[in-house]
């Protein structure tokens, strides 16, 4: 049976391209598996669930190894535990004459030393372009921190008296608690933790 799991790492980006890729190759809908998700580990909910339905003699279809995941050692170990310790294939579209199991199997001894060349070397570079991502975000974030751009809203102490205010006028009745969190931009979890420690419960 042919499978496919396909994955996106955040709702900014779109899964339809990779759906379109694997409707193509006739798979069916139910069996395609999805994840809106990092590729740092592979505790995500579309792919253990695509692993408990993987069967030996199954083939799964993936866009590109990185859509496996971009962690090194752990692409290494996914790959090979599908291949060799579930007995089933795993293709990756995009390097299909590179990446496709099957042909490695069918090399014997040869093929398994050629198949852990290649997969360390895509998954290293996968692995390595993650790093570089993460170390882009960073830099962008201390150029944005150096810029007077604050990140996450805590509520400044300075603001405490603006937070009593809003907190009577919430117990009176004159504004909703959506409200008074956008007026000390709190939020809602914190604003009934402030309220309850600075004594305003209704």
């Amino acid at each position: 049976m042919d499978l496919a799991y396909i994955r996106i790492s955040s709702n900014t980006q779109n899964l339809e391209r990779q759906l379109s890729t694997m409707r193509r190759r006739g798979i069916e809908e139910r069996y395609i598996f999805k994840d809106i998700a990092s590729g740092k580990n592979f505790k995500r909910p579309g792919y253990q669930a695509m692993k408990q339905v993987l069967r030996e003699g199954d083939c799964l279809h993936i866009d590109s190894l990185d859509r496996l995941g971009r962690d090194y050692e752990g692409i290494v170990q996914e790959w090979k535990h599908i291949t060799r310790e579930l007995n089933c294939d795993i293709i990756a579209v995009d390097q299909e004459a590179l990446f496709d199991s099957r042909k490695f199997k069918s090399m014997g001894e040869i093929g398994r030393l050629l198949e852990d060349q290649m997969l360390s070397l895509l998954a290293y570079v996968a692995d390595t372009e993650r790093k570089k991502t993460l170390e882009r975000q960073r830099q962008g974030i201390e150029t944005a921190k150096k810029a007077g751009v604050k990140f996450g809203r805590p509520l400044p102490i300075e603001d405490w008296e603006l937070f009593d205010r809003t907190a009577k006028r919430w117990i009176s009745g004159e504004i909703s608690a959506v409200e008074a969190c956008r007026i000390t931009n709190c939020k809602k979890t914190s604003w009934y933790k402030y309220t309850k420690e600075r004594g305003f419960q209704k």
